[in-house]
């Protein structure tokens, strides 16, 4: 009867420590146990594709035009031969014949204007003036206006002492300023290559021409 006690409690005492395992290890569940973590392998950045990059359109580049052809035979203009005159020739014979005239009374004063160039060309008309001064010096009839007096007379007109008082009316005007009782008014006409020099002497109160002569003046 003890043996069956005995072997009743022993039974009863593992059925009472199983059952407290049992019951533990519903409630405290084994620790699971973590697994190492993989390291976290770099993802592979994809490669922008690159921004396209602008072109610029090439220009053509346009060939040099060739320029004018220049041709200095037709450009150049030759320089004109410049013209003599054998002024003397012309003017001799006329001054004598005007010393002569019955409307030239002498002992007055004579004012010799500048030759005036009326033909189609150019003419250097300040040798025909030197040649009529010249032969008007030691005249015997007239005094002559001097050239300085002229060219200050001629400058408070505003005109250089080489020009030309142009007109009848300016010359007479101007050898009143002077003093000068006739006024010689000469001009070389015609064509250029072969003038005609005309003379005209006139008499500063009046205007009127007392005398008039006309001459062909050759090329030397």
């Amino acid at each position: 009867m003890i043996k069956t006690l005995g072997r009743f409690a022993l039974l009863t005492t593992v059925a009472v420590i199983l059952s407290g395992c049992i019951t533990r290890g519903e409630q405290e569940p084994a620790p699971v146990e973590q697994a190492n973590p993989t390291p976290q392998q770099p993802v592979p950045q994809q490669p922008q594709p690159s921004q396209p990059v602008p072109t610029v359109p090439s220009v053509p580049s346009i060939p040099e035009q060739p320029g004018p052809i220049e041709h200095p035979d037709q450009t150049t203009q030759p320089t004109p031969r410049e013209r003599h005159y054998d002024w003397n020739s012309a003017v001799q014979p006329m001054i004598g014949k005007m010393l002569q005239a019955s409307g030239a009374s002498a002992g007055n004063v004579l004012l010799v204007d500048s030759v005036n160039n009326r033909t189609n060309g150019s003419v250097n008309t300040s040798e025909a003036t030197e040649t009529l001064r010249g032969a008007l010096t030691n005249n015997g009839k007239f005094t002559l206006v001097s050239a300085q007096q002229l060219a200050i007379a001629k400058q408070q007109l505003g005109l250089s002492p080489q020009d030309s008082l142009g007109t009848r009316s300016k010359a007479i005007g101007i050898a009143r300023n002077v003093g000068a009782q006739y006024v010689l008014y000469s001009s070389a006409t015609g064509n250029a290559n072969a003038p005609t020099l005309q003379m005209q002497l006139m008499l500063v109160q009046t205007g009127e021409i007392v005398w008039s002569g006309k001459g062909a003046v050759q090329q030397q």
